[in-house]
């Protein structure tokens, strides 16, 4: 187990390796390099002085040789130094910080909204299939997860924010403000983000739930005289829950993905409208941040899921 454990982590290192790679490379290979990138300012840019190119890449360490640049850029990223923002003036690690905390949030309100709504939808219909139950469920599932997220937000921004006046239709309150503020502008933006989740979670559970069913040994038990709830209790829900664990691992990074367009819509101060800002300011050091801390997310969340999943089935072990 511990070797397994280790086997894992080192893939892990391997791959944030690449991610971090690819990042700098790619942020390098730009026509006519970052700094020029930067100075040219919005979209389109323009003509830039080459003096001021030569002031900005001597200040930023850009005129070095790319390995150099490269190695310096790999050890500063073990010390935990991300770069300073072009834009704020500021570490990376500080401006990201309050508004990965407001993403980390509604990944939450998602999390567990999708997986609430999603298991129980799914679990319906997978034990009546071909019942009116299932097909309206199922209906609305396959509506859920083809409809794309930035739709659903405008559609509850403009139907229960405006017109139903439920909650905020966009925009934010501080946490010190008061949690109930926080959390109310906060619903929204989480249930936009949680469709696509708890659509695919519906899905996954549907199918698992009918093909455990049929399972011989769940046939045998209610043949035994195992009643329907108990034989679910017992046999059904647990084993049926496997592949829903390892679908849920590799949907939290597409919600963190996600996150862009719908804090767009709901005007919300998180770590996906700053990634977006940071793209057309051409602020790259922040780019290269956010893209890194999202890959480390993703990997250490499937990381987690593997863990999971060995426990409720013991009988993986590769």
């Amino acid at each position: 187990m511990i070797r397994q454990i280790l086997t894992r982590v080192g893939l892990g290192v391997v791959t944030i390796w690449g991610v971090v790679t690819t990042v700098f490379v790619a942020l390098h290979l730009v026509p006519g390099g970052p700094a020029a990138i930067i100075l040219q300012g919005g979209a389109g840019g323009g003509g830039v002085n080459p003096a001021a190119v030569a002031a900005l890449e001597e200040e930023l360490g850009l005129d070095r040789p790319l390995v150099e640049q490269y190695v310096v850029y790999l050890v500063d990223l073990v010390k935990g130094d991300l770069g300073n923002s072009i834009r704020y003036s500021a570490p990376v690690s500080e401006v990201m910080a309050a508004p990965f905390g407001n993403t980390i949030v509604l990944v939450i309100i998602s999390l567990v909204i999708g997986s609430v709504v999603g298991i129980a939808f799914g679990t319906i219909a997978g034990n009546w299939p071909g019942s009116v139950f299932d097909r309206v469920l199922s209906g609305l599932l396959s509506v859920a997860v083809s409809t794309p997220g930035f739709v659903i937000a405008i559609f509850l921004s403009l139907f229960l924010g405006i017109t139903l006046r439920w909650f905020p239709p966009l925009g934010f309150t501080p946490l010190e403000d008061g949690i109930g503020a926080f959390l109310w502008h906060a619903f929204l933006p989480g249930l936009a983000l949680s469709f696509g989740f708890l659509a695919m979670l519906g899905r996954v559970t549907r199918t698992s739930v009918l093909a455990v069913r049929r399972e011989d040994w769940v046939r045998t038990a209610r043949g035994m005289g195992l009643s329907r709830p108990r034989a679910f209790r017992r046999h059904i829900f647990r084993n049926a829950m496997n592949p829903v664990v390892t679908v849920s691992g590799l949907q939290l990074g597409m919600m963190l993905g996600a996150t862009v367009l719908v804090e767009q819509v709901f005007n919300w101060p998180g770590v996906g409208l700053t990634l977006l800002n940071a793209i057309n300011g051409r602020d790259y050091p922040l780019v290269q941040g956010i893209v890194i801390v999202f890959a480390v997310v993703f990997i250490v969340s499937n990381f987690v899921v593997d863990l999971l999943y060995r426990f409720l089935d013991p009988r993986v072990k590769g």
